[in-house]
């Protein structure tokens, strides 16, 4: 284990219902995503981390997710993009196979975050390892509800997130009252069909 995932274990500590990634989906995605990632992946599965506030995820099964909410969009001119992982409430990261970590989508509120690529090309190990270092609780805490929603709803499961009802897009409530616990990937395809996605400029 290198001292970038170190890190980032100590601040979103031990993983929760690991899965393992079948060496077909290693090889599934040899030369689009990082080897780095591939590693991660091999030793660690595909799990949650803080309690199921972030998950690390199979791209094959997000591909329904990333069609519904990219696949007719300017994005996918501009790079093949893979989802590699979620928040416990609908926080998309994308990869880049030549930018990166270079686009988030908060699905609720059907808004995505374009990131200027730091680390492109022959820099995309270093980049992969940098998005692990970089990731903390606050940023996919939406609102500060994970710890009321996990006392309310319970522990979610690999295929599990909290959504909102009715959703944030058609005016319902951000409070914990109306979140419950949903199957991600129908519930995130679900949400691209409410609202066009708002993109965001990044702060200066």
């Amino acid at each position: 284990m290198d001292e970038y995932f170190e890190y980032f274990l100590e601040k979103m500590g031990p993983p929760v219902h690991r899965r393992h990634v079948p060496s077909s989906s290693i090889e599934r995605f040899r030369g689009k995503l990082p080897d780095q990632l591939l590693k991660y992946w091999e030793e660690h599965g595909w799990c949650g981390y803080a309690d199921g506030l972030f998950w690390t995820v199979d791209p094959h099964e997000y591909e329904p997710v990333l069609e519904a909410w990219i696949g007719e969009t300017s994005f996918m001119e501009k790079d093949a993009y893979h989802i590699i992982a979620r928040s416990a409430f609908g926080e998309l990261y994308f990869w880049g196979e030549r930018t990166g970590e270079s686009l988030r989508i908060f699905a609720p509120g059907s808004y995505c975050l374009p990131n200027e690529a730091i680390f492109i090309e022959n820099e995309l190990e270093l980049g992969l390892r940098a998005f692990f270092s970089v990731r903390d609780r606050e940023e996919n805490d939406f609102a500060e509800m994970f710890s009321p929603a996990l006392g309310k709803l319970g522990r979610l499961t690999h295929d599990e997130m909290y959504g909102f009802f009715p959703a944030l897009a058609l005016g319902g409530p951000a409070n914990l009252s109306h979140l419950k616990k949903v199957k991600a990937v129908e519930h995130l395809v679900f949400l691209a069909q409410l609202s066009p996605l708002d993109v965001m400029a990044p702060p200066a």
